[in-house]
């Protein structure tokens, strides 16, 4: 049934006739008695009974209007919940953040981000990018924190663009270098991520280019452990800047990168084509409006 009719004919009701209806509910009679004919057609029962003093509604109008009452009620309560998510006074928030780099970049936006939507309730899942990219492209996720480049199917926002740093035992022969070369990588065990995180597949196709195929050691998702294997001699570790900085390094020299081949360079992703919430896009704004000043 037409939602406007319903509304014409609650209207009516209310004010008792046609002429008073006709100013509340912005239409004209014609337009108020040509939309409850027609609904009284699609019903197929009278549902007004017209008389001197004014309106009555019969049996089968009582019914339709009970009902009419219910979904314009309805209606406004669909309305006002939407306002709320628009409002942020109320929804979800579904984002993933990788292990690697989120302590620093993204724990003080997820503080500040709860200070001003404190309604929202933030579901976060924690992985390798690549297991959160998939999970954005499946619709568990709303954004994920990924590295570029991403997979196929998928929109991003820069986050922060930082050098890698190798991390070496201090007696290693290169810990006195100025820059590491990824050639050096062919001397000595190399320690990676565990599988899905993207840093490793990129770390594998820079040596590639170089006609590199390390020798991988051990695989961890912890970069506290990888940084004391290196300082046992287990290996070398290659890690973003920023992850290095925040830690105190006891028996491990990092040396920075020669060249800009391989870089860390973080973009936060959703599904492309897909209508964000608001929410999520909320999101987006603050990260873009405070991630220059990390």
């Amino acid at each position: 049934m037409d939602p406007r009719a319903l509304r014409y004919l609650v209207e009516v009701v209310r004010h008792g006739g046609f002429a008073r209806a006709s100013a509340h509910a912005h239409a004209s009679q014609p337009t108020l008695s040509k939309a409850i004919a027609q609904l009284e057609e699609e019903c197929g029962a009278r549902l007004l009974e017209r008389g001197r003093r004014g309106v009555r509604l019969t049996a089968a109008g009582e019914l339709v209007h009970r009902h009419a009452l219910a979904a314009l009620a309805e209606g406004e309560r669909l309305r006002a919940e939407l306002d709320a998510l628009r409002g942020l006074r109320r929804g979800e928030l579904r984002l993933g953040l990788p292990p690697l780099g989120s302590s620093v970049l993204f724990a003080p936006l997820l503080a500040r981000y709860r200070q001003q939507h404190p309604d929202i309730e933030i579901r976060l899942m924690e992985h390798g990018s690549r297991r959160l990219e998939q999970a954005v492209l499946d619709g568990e996720l709303d954004i994920a924190a990924t590295l570029l480049p991403t997979g196929a199917g998928l929109q991003h926002q820069p986050v922060r663009d930082e050098p890698m740093l190798a991390l070496l035992p201090e007696s290693h022969p290169r810990a006195g270098a100025a820059r590491f070369r990824l050639a050096w990588l062919a001397e000595s065990p190399l320690i990676l991520f565990e599988q899905g995180f993207a840093l490793n597949q990129l770390i594998r196709d820079a040596c590639a280019r170089h006609g590199i195929v390390p020798s991988e050691t051990v695989h961890s998702s912890q970069v506290d452990f990888i940084v004391a294997l290196v300082a046992a001699g287990g290996g070398i570790a290659l890690l973003p800047r920023l992850t290095v900085e925040e830690r105190r390094l006891s028996g491990v020299a990092a040396v920075p990168l020669a060249g800009r081949e391989l870089r860390w360079r973080m973009v936060l992703a959703w599904r492309r084509g897909t209508q964000l919430s608001a929410a999520a896009r909320a999101w987006l704004a603050l990260v873009a409006g405070t991630t220059p000043d990390l």
